[in-house]
């Protein structure tokens, strides 16, 4: 089968672009432009996520389908965490990232994305009210922590367990405080949890760091551990739109 020029193109600037990171530094007006881009992009998502209100963030794998165990947990997670009074974001694709949006989309809540241009071309989920498209990793990874009080771990691959252990890395600096985590799915993450255990005998993390962290099937015990630190340490309330300094819609 063929693939459409157009699409053979997209897929080539996307891989250009991204290999250039692998190339060294570049001429000093490059390297601005470069700056400026990714300097657009936080503005971008400054301008979208302002005024949205407090989240939870859910991570888990695109690849799950509708009638996996996963994306149902994801799906029921979505709209409790909707029912709690916050919106639900998620990195905005298929999979676990939908099932969340569309647990709180369908059931009346506020339904966040933070999508990533990808050569594989991921498209926006049909189950949000707000997305916006990244070209880099990292400044999504930053507008998916910036406005979220607490994060929901799916299972998921390489893209979940490095946004997972970035939050948790965040967390034992201390620099963000008192945000837990929930890992949801027993199953997948015991494994992953002996081996945190691992590090703890050997030093290379301490017991404290893993204090917000908690492993579990029962979304009623997920819920019960995010509001007891929220509860306990913040004032959550949605932010008012007092004028359009960054022209925000």
């Amino acid at each position: 089968m063929a693939i459409p020029e157009k699409q053979t193109k997209v897929k080539a600037a996307l891989f250009n672009r991204d290999s250039q990171y692998l190339e060294g530094p570049k001429s000093r007006s490059s390297e601005f432009i470069f700056t400026l881009s990714v300097m657009r992009q936080f503005i971008k998502g400054f301008r979208k996520l302002h005024f949205i209100g407090p989240c939870i963030t859910v991570f888990g794998s695109a690849r799950f389908k509708e009638d996996d165990e996963y994306y149902i947990k994801a799906r029921v997670m979505g709209e409790r965490i909707h029912k709690m009074g916050f919106n639900v974001m998620t990195g905005g694709g298929p999979g676990i990232m939908e099932a969340a949006n569309r647990g709180a989309f369908e059931t009346g809540g506020y339904s966040v994305g933070c999508n990533i241009e990808l050569p594989m071309e991921q498209q926006p989920n049909p189950y949000m009210h707000e997305w916006i498209n990244f070209k880099h990793f990292f400044v999504r990874k930053v507008l998916m922590l910036k406005y979220s009080y607490a994060f929901v771990v799916m299972p998921g691959g390489f893209g979940t367990m490095d946004e997972m252990f970035e939050t948790l890395t965040l967390i034992q600096t201390g620099t963000i405080n008192n945000f837990p985590i929930v890992l949801m799915g027993k199953d997948y993450y015991t494994e992953m949890m002996e081996f945190l255990d691992l590090m703890v005998k050997r030093g290379t993390i301490s017991k404290k760091d893993l204090e917000l962290l908690l492993l579990t099937d029962d979304p009623d015990e997920a819920i019960q551990h995010i509001q007891k630190y929220i509860t306990a340490h913040y004032k959550v309330k949605s932010k008012k739109r007092p004028h359009w300094w960054l022209f925000e819609k």
